[in-house]
């Protein structure tokens, strides 16, 4: 739900740079901004689905056998902690 306004002050090229993309796509100026300020900082849902797709976007990988890795892990925790 939009309940809150924004003012925001902005020179002629800004402002002609969003008319012209506001035109290209059909969509008010005011859905670039929000589409922006989405983009630029994505709360939490956006994030981790952002993170989803990265790792599954990923190229597969050898892995080690999950004891050897277990074992690996545990003396890398040793010599951290020691």
């Amino acid at each position: 739900m939009l309940d809150r306004r924004l003012q925001v002050r902005i020179d002629g090229h800004r402002w002609a740079r969003l008319e012209r993309e506001s035109n290209r796509r059909g969509v008010p100026v005011a859905v670039l901004v929000r589409d922006a300020i989405d983009a630029c900082f994505p709360g939490h849902l956006e994030e981790r689905r952002a993170a989803l797709d990265a790792v599954l976007g990923a190229e597969p990988m050898e892995v080690p056998d999950p004891d050897d890795l277990h074992e690996e892990l545990v003396g890398t925790r040793s010599r951290s902690l020691g």
